[in-house]
């Protein structure tokens, strides 16, 4: 059966439309029954949209229908389910978020009782549960619903046992919390660890979340950076599995750079397990060299934080991420998390300045999207095809050169990194016209 409800990262639309209470309390029914039925408790946490309240209130009553107790642990980050799963012995946890998505979006995503995202196979059994509802789908007890107290420390508590000997005295860190749901706890934990905190975008009201704040939309911290001359400024995105860096001069760090940093750090104090790292297919050339050089393995995935998480759960290794800001290291948590990934940055800096960064040589890179009729028609553009194997040999050693359509809009996506922002420009420009005028 083909997925039709769930994407890569769970279900996901606009809150009231798609994703409707109706939708969600069928997802809470039918996730509770597959968890295990009457008994179940299920974790229901989510970040400040205005929507997220008429969502818990109808997974948590999908949960109790299906005969489980559903424990509500109001805002939190995305990573903290994973954690408060194995502290609770939970079977299932439901995030309500559409992550770095505008506050209109909504999203449901499912971890396990072993902490992971749901399995493939779990979420087309759900999605086949809503097509053929039977008649024996109630549960013979109705369930709770109960307010969890104390989450939130809790979760404080798994990070700052991870990052205990991080002292952040005299540190001064500026946090942008996208108004989403790290608010509260992300500049706690610095504080708690002793560093000078100050905080933009901790305000949510329920329709500013990812509103030119956040990871995605780094002006902001760019100028107070520059500003107010802060030692380093993190940004997270709404649901608080990512992560991107600012150092003191307001030059922004991506995932990529954060990664090398993180990956070198854990190899020198013997906590790279397997010797390597998995990546995805956007990161840059400047990674994969410094990781050569430094005889570090690396494994490329296809575009998304599941992906990477298959990859190393499939190795036995211990890091992973994506340029965009996923930083996973499995050692603590089971999915990205933009709070510990910025601690983990700080860890492996051991003081230094991140201006003063050397982890990678991070190549110019450009990135054009093309809309197209067709996007799945690049997989048959020879014409094309023959015009990147030129571009690549062109670049061989010095560079690389991407094509993919996007996951989910009329879009082809051309990006070259090159060893200068002239030459980059140059062969991606070729390429575009090429693909607007075979595919456009």
């Amino acid at each position: 059966m083909a997925r039709k409800l769930f994407g890569t990262d769970g279900v996901r639309g606009v809150a009231g439309e798609f994703l409707s209470a109706e939708l969600a309390l069928a997802l809470g029914k039918a996730a509770t029954r597959q968890a295990g039925g009457e008994g179940t408790r299920v974790l229901i946490i989510r970040d400040t949209r205005q929507s997220g309240e008429m969502l818990e209130a109808a997974v948590a009553s999908g949960v109790s229908a299906a005969g489980g107790e559903a424990l509500l642990g109001g805002v939190l980050p995305t990573p903290a389910a994973p954690l408060l799963i194995a502290r609770y012995g939970l079977s299932l946890a439901a995030v309500l978020s559409a992550s770095h998505n505008p506050y209109q979006d909504n999203g449901i995503k499912f971890f396990a009782g072993d902490g992971y995202k749901l399995s493939d196979e779990d979420e087309l059994a759900i999605e086949d549960a809503l097509e053929h509802p039977s008649a024996s789908d109630g549960a013979k007890e109705i369930g709770h619903i109960r307010d969890l107290r104390g989450a939130p420390e809790d979760y404080l508590r798994e990070l700052h046992s991870r990052f205990s000997d991080l002292d952040l005295k005299g540190v001064d860190v500026l946090l942008d919390c996208a108004n989403g749901a790290t608010f509260k706890v992300a500049p706690e934990i610095f504080r708690r660890l002793g560093a000078t905190v100050s905080v933009l975008a901790d305000s949510p009201d329920g329709h500013n979340i990812n509103d030119g704040c956040g990871s995605t939309h780094m002006d902001g911290m760019v100028e107070r950076m520059q500003a107010e001359r802060h030692d380093i400024g993190f940004a997270f995105d709404g649901d608080g599995d990512r992560v991107l860096g600012v150092d003191r001069s307001g030059q922004i760090v991506d995932g990529d750079e954060l990664m090398a940093l993180a990956t070198l750090h854990l190899r020198d104090s013997g906590r790279l397990s397997g010797n390597g790292v998995a990546v995805t297919v956007m990161t840059n050339y400047g990674f994969h060299a410094a990781m050569e050089q430094a005889g570090i393995a690396v494994e490329t995935t296809r575009v998304g934080d599941r992906y990477v998480l298959e990859e190393l759960r499939a190795r036995g290794w211990t890091l992973g991420g994506e340029q965009s800001g996923h930083i996973i290291e499995m050692g603590f948590n089971r999915t990205g998390d933009g709070t510990a990934g910025a601690l983990l940055t700080l860890e492996a800096l051991a003081g230094r300045d991140l201006a003063d960064r050397d982890a990678m040589a991070k190549l110019p890179q450009r990135l054009v999207n093309v809309r197209v009729r067709d996007r799945e028609a690049i997989a048959h553009a020879t014409e094309v095809d023959a015009a990147v194997r030129e571009a690549e040999r062109e670049l061989a050693g010095r560079g690389r050169v991407l094509i993919r359509p996007s996951g989910t809009e009329p879009l082809v996506r051309v990006m070259v990194e090159a060893p200068t922002e002239q030459e980059a420009q140059e062969v991606c420009g070729r390429l575009v016209a090429l693909v607007e005028r075979e595919l456009a």
